[in-house]
């Protein structure tokens, strides 16, 4: 079993998507460009959505687009060489910039800005589903079929995300083979990643082998399953603890703890970076994260957002 594990950085996206402040295109870039300088592999950018349901994020094109001049010219490829002052208009030879796309509108978007990975989203929940599609999940499913076509003819990687996982604010509790049955699905539509989420913060690490098995049951390899969870409850970091041992190699983070969820009530920030980088180096796994690096990238984003980040790592550090 490997001892590397990847951290997928979702603070530009899931995290500021959540955020009352609006912060300017110059500084998410800067944010980001923050974040690959300290090592993370994966950088979720932004999402390419209707501005009307996350003006948050209204301005993706602009990002991508001062991502790609600010590097190699494609904002989806890496850049040569790595290192350097946090912050430094370059990343690491092995960064990815990705978007989220809620369809094919948003798509052929981020391909028209030069994204080379994408990721899509379904629910385990009809009551999510409808609340943040205003689809059933049969329906959100189909609509997925042409996004993925599309993407992979373009020769672009789509990674699939599946909310309320561990519970739904709607429809409560969520039986474990169904999150095994529709995150097969994903997969059979050629997403090559399940990010398992607990969206709103409800799992307890009772429940994390139970949905992990039901997914490998379903018939994913468990290098196709990543984990996503927020600590609205205090429990992120034990629900690691409880899937490192199953395999998991995978993990979504945000830096600072930024984040929530605009379609889900009380859902406040996602697991923070800093708190999964400091637990994975202290029982030795590596992750390639500089815990400096996403400090620091932490500390510029802070005053911008308006409020204390509720990373204790990271307070611990100022």
């Amino acid at each position: 079993m490997t001892n590397r594990v990847t951290i997928v950085e979702v603070g530009p996206r899931d995290g500021l998507q959540n955020e009352a402040a609006r912060i300017s295109a110059a500084d998410k870039v800067a944010f980001v460009e923050r974040l690959a300088a300290a090592g993370l592999p994966v950088i979720e950018v932004t999402s390419f959505v209707r501005p009307d349901r996350v003006p948050q994020l209204a301005d993706a094109r602009e990002v991508f687009a001062a991502l790609a001049s600010s590097g190699d010219g494609e904002a989806g490829a890496a850049s040569a060489g790595a290192g350097g002052e946090a912050g430094a208009s370059r990343r690491g030879a092995d960064t990815r910039y990705t978007a989220l796309v809620p369809n094919l509108t948003g798509l052929r978007e981020a391909l028209a800005a030069g994204v080379r990975e994408v990721a899509i989203f379904a629910a385990a929940s009809e009551g999510f589903s409808q609340r943040n599609t205003n689809r059933s999940i049969a329906e959100s499913l189909t609509a997925f079929v042409d996004v993925c076509r599309e993407a992979q003819a373009a020769g672009v990687r789509v990674r699939g995300y599946l909310s309320t996982a561990f519970g739904c604010p709607f429809d409560g509790a969520v039986d474990p083979r169904r999150v095994g049955e529709i995150a097969r699905r994903l997969r059979d539509l050629g997403v090559y990643e399940v990010a398992i989420s607990d969206t709103i913060g409800i799992a307890h690490p009772g429940q994390v082998r139970p949905v992990v098995e039901a997914t490998l049951s379903a018939g994913l390899d468990i290098s196709e399953v990543a984990l996503h969870f927020h600590d609205t409850r205090g429990q992120a970091l034990a629900n690691v603890m409880a899937a490192l041992p199953l395999g998991v190699r995978t993990f979504d983070a945000s830096a600072g703890g930024l984040g929530g969820c605009p379609f889900a009530p009380g859902a406040t920030g996602n697991l923070a970076t800093e708190d999964l980088v400091y637990l994975l180096d202290g029982l030795g796994y590596e992750t390639g994260v500089s815990l400096p690096g996403v400090i620091d990238a932490s500390a510029f984003i802070e005053p911008l957002v308006g409020h204390p980040l509720p990373s204790r790592v990271y307070r611990a550090s100022r």
